[in-house]
């Protein structure tokens, strides 16, 4: 299979001199096209930063990451963004949408700029990845006047509008209660089934247990991982669970 995500001895370090926090410590790790892969740790184990440093979002101080091949590190910051908005889709624990506009235009506005000389099309596109999230019918209502899970779908759908090779997320059911955090679940599932590759950090066990494959990180290392076959989602949660208290995370 083809590697979509590859990173060598990756390293990441905050602070000054004397007051100095590791947060990625020599980490190495692939991931293959239509893989679904979670990473689990306690706060402050990396795992966010792992994703930002990924995604490119944040640069790391030494080591190098690669998606389909392509330096992140080598880029300038104007080449990575464009990269990016190509490439990757994000999905945060807190939606971040513009309260002026209505639902369809807050995920159509990252896409403008692809579709400016035919918005029909965009319009159309969106209003038919809305009926597969399940959120039909709240275009032309405000981010106030929806429920936190259909938020979160329509943050889903603004990240999947362009059809990214990528879509990363940074626990991205961690506001939602569990009704809506099995429709969320859901959706990722129907996108990975549909060919995308996706990477979520969560610190839940539900979620993780989702994916195919789960990364277990602590103080900044990766230190082990399970990979799932046919186990029901039950027995995925038990494992993830007996892992995290071996390894005291």
């Amino acid at each position: 299979m083809n590697k979509i995500i590859e990173a060598r001895s990756i390293n990441k370090v905050y602070g000054s001199e004397n007051n100095q926090t590791i947060a990625l410590n020599n980490v190495s790790i692939s991931i293959t096209t239509n893989e679904y892969v979670s990473v689990m740790g306690p706060s402050g184990s990396g795992k966010s930063t792992l994703l930002f440093a990924l995604s490119g979002m944040d640069r790391i101080d030494t080591g190098s990451v690669y998606i389909n091949g392509v330096s992140l590190h080598e880029m300038n910051e104007n080449n990575l963004a464009d990269f990016r908005r190509k490439k990757m889709g994000f999905v945060f624990q807190n939606p971040t949408m513009l309260p002026s506009l209505d639902i369809l235009d807050n995920i159509m506005l990252p896409s403008y700029e692809d579709y400016k000389k035919d918005k029909s099309e965009l319009i159309q596109k969106t209003l038919k990845i809305m009926k597969i999230a399940g959120i039909e019918g709240t275009e032309n209502r405000k981010i106030t006047e929806v429920s936190g899970g259909q938020l979160q779908r329509a943050s889903i759908c603004r990240a999947v509008l362009h059809n990214p090779e990528i879509l990363f997320g940074d626990e991205p059911t961690g506001a939602l209660n569990s009704k809506s955090s099995e429709e969320i679940l859901d959706l990722f599932e129907q996108l990975n089934n549909n060919g995308m590759t996706i990477l979520l950090v969560t610190h839940d066990s539900k979620v993780s247990a989702r994916s195919k494959r789960v990364l277990f990180m602590k103080d900044g290392t990766l230190e082990s991982e399970l990979i799932f076959q046919n186990e029901n989602l039950q027995t995925r949660i038990d494992l993830i669970n007996e892992k995290m208290s071996v390894l005291g995370i």
